[in-house]
């Protein structure tokens, strides 16, 4: 999915399963180029001028993994330096492997600083910065 702003977010399987309303809100979000994220972290996510790779893998059952991926999503929208991926581990083992997948959501972050579970924005902002230390 492409916003007008030139920011990708990408689904690598099929969102199914919980994972649906994450693409029906990320729809949205694209169709009215915004976000609902906290201003303080808006202006955090906004202020990154670095490359970031956020990789969120996923199951069609876990109940946490739709707020990780619209959160990683949503950084995406507010600054086209971010690239988000939600992976659905199922579908794409050898990546669940390679990233040695336990539990999800598992968020990757430029391939330097990995965390497992739905943090909270503002959290998860923190941690996508100290990445790029």
């Amino acid at each position: 999915m492409v916003a007008s702003n030139g920011a990708k977010l990408y689904y690598f399987g099929i969102p199914s399963g919980y994972e649906f309303r994450s693409l029906l809100d990320d729809i949205v979000d694209v169709s009215k180029n915004t976000t609902r994220l906290p201003e303080e972290v808006r202006a955090q996510i906004r202020g990154i001028g670095d490359p970031v790779h956020i990789k969120v893998f996923v199951t069609p059952t876990c109940p946490y993994c739709p707020r990780a991926v619209r959160t990683a999503h949503q950084f995406a929208l507010e600054n086209p330096n971010i690239r988000a991926d939600m992976i659905e581990a199922l579908e794409f083992p050898e990546l669940a492997q390679q990233y040695n997948v336990m539990a999800v959501p598992k968020v990757v972050i430029n391939e330097s600083t990995e965390f497992e579970g739905a943090l909270p924005e503002n959290v998860f902002a923190e941690s996508v910065v100290s990445a790029l230390s």
